[in-house]
């Protein structure tokens, strides 16, 4: 896991430092953890085909996202597919 956000917050501020809106960003790396982590943690991993938050807790988060997929599967039954 250690390995797996290191990888993420390096990429990130690379492409922090491409972006010209982010000037000094980068220096604020531990900001980006807790976003860095809740990503990691709702991805379903290869190896296990589940979450580690599933995993480790049993159960996963819920995502501001999700709530707007339920509303649009809702209304829209055809987007699933």
């Amino acid at each position: 896991m250690i390995q797996t956000l290191e990888d993420m917050v390096r990429r990130l501020c690379a492409y922090c430092l491409e972006c010209k809106y982010c000037d000094g960003f980068t220096n604020y790396w531990c900001t980006l953890l807790p976003p860095l982590e809740l990503e990691y943690k709702t991805s379903i991993h290869s190896s296990t085909n589940q979450t580690p938050a599933l995993l480790e807790k049993g159960w996963n988060p819920i995502l501001p996202g999700d709530s707007l997929r339920k509303d649009l599967l809702e209304k829209h039954p055809t987007a699933a597919s």
